[in-house]
């Protein structure tokens, strides 16, 4: 299977791979690989049903992002409300908001799903960047604050308001997969798109699935190194991480894709790279980028802590210190 629909390109660099389950013991799983959401699938299921089907599957639901939530696709139904052409609101995308709003209350603002003015601004949308970023005049325009929805449609505080869900709507698609496996039976699965993964039972060892949580050094594109291996049965795991995608603008300065709703600007922070497992993949997809966003900070820690005591989330987190590395972490990683 090759699925070349290319929807959308994460903002937030997922990192996160499945290092094991190969060697599967169990004939009747299957593994399914293409591309998807311009993006690798990787698949691996226990069923009885022919890969065909559960390609048509992704492909099905590949499809509905496609229309409902690119901001590449000028014709999708989030392209014509950012373009103020329509306040309709589909189940996809007021999920997106409702969920993405949990997440600006949690952080103080610092996860916000009306950033796409800065990305396209510091060129990691569909611009390059521009030579001057005139960053006070598009925060008059940025801030969940100026979004609300009414008997399913869409409110902008200000028509300029543009809605940027790369953050979130990834995770989102893997569950939407996820619960469509779960709709035919299928018990033990592991799906991962463009490394958001989403796992339920076993892989085919009888064995939790294991995830490898990349080292994270500048460029790395190679995927074949890992600075922790964890265990996941029914759970989505998300890494958000800066050292991936970036740039060093006119004066040599990294430009990193994490950009701080609330300053506007890229964030400058020790953390490399931040793993959230979480109950479903939207959730972990969006607070990984929330704690990239708050960057190495105490709040941020506070924050894991209390989502972990809360929600059941588990994190870990890995900061540059001195020439190596530093790491927190819930407890089940110490």
């Amino acid at each position: 299977m090759r699925l070349y629909i290319n929807i959308f390109l994460s903002l937030s660099v997922l990192l996160a791979l499945v290092v094991s389950g190969c060697g599967d013991v169990h004939s009747s799983y299957i593994a399914v690989e293409g591309e998807a959401l311009g993006t690798f699938v990787q698949l691996k299921c226990e069923t009885s049903v022919e890969p065909a089907v559960i390609e048509s599957i992704i492909e099905d639901v590949d499809a509905e992002a496609k229309a409902s939530m690119s901001i590449f696709d000028e014709s999708s139904l989030l392209s014509r409300i950012n373009n103020n052409q329509t306040d309709s609101l589909d189940i996809h995308i007021a999920n997106n908001i409702a969920l993405a709003q949990r997440f600006s209350e949690l952080s103080n603002g610092a996860y916000d799903i009306t950033i796409r003015p800065l990305t396209e601004a510091w060129g990691f949308g569909r611009s390059v960047a521009e030579q001057r970023v005139n960053v006070d005049s598009l925060l008059e325009f940025v801030g969940c604050d100026k979004l609300r929805v009414e008997e399913g449609r869409i409110v902008k505080g200000d028509s300029r308001v543009q809605i940027d869900l790369n953050s979130i709507a990834k995770g989102y698609v893997v569950d939407l997969v996820a619960e469509r496996l779960e709709a035919l039976g299928i018990a033990n699965y592991m799906v991962n798109i463009g490394g958001e993964i989403r796992c339920k039972g076993y892989n085919g060892r009888g064995e939790r699935w294991s995830i490898g949580i990349e080292t994270p050094y500048d460029g790395n594109m190679a995927m074949d190194s890992f600075e922790k291996i964890i265990y996941v049965e029914d759970q989505a795991v998300a890494t958000s991480g800066n050292y991936r995608r970036f740039y060093l603008d006119a004066e040599g300065n990294k430009v990193v894709h994490t950009i701080d709703p609330r300053t506007g600007y890229s964030v400058v922070s020790d953390l490399l790279s931040a793993t959230v497992v979480a109950p479903t993949c939207a959730e972990a997809d969006a607070a990984a980028t929330m704690f990239m966003a708050m960057g190495a900070t105490e709040e941020a820690l506070r924050l894991a802590e209390l989502c972990a005591e809360s929600y059941g989330w588990k994190y870990y987190f890995i900061y540059a210190d001195g020439e190596g590395y530093r790491i927190e972490s819930s407890a089940e990683y110490r």
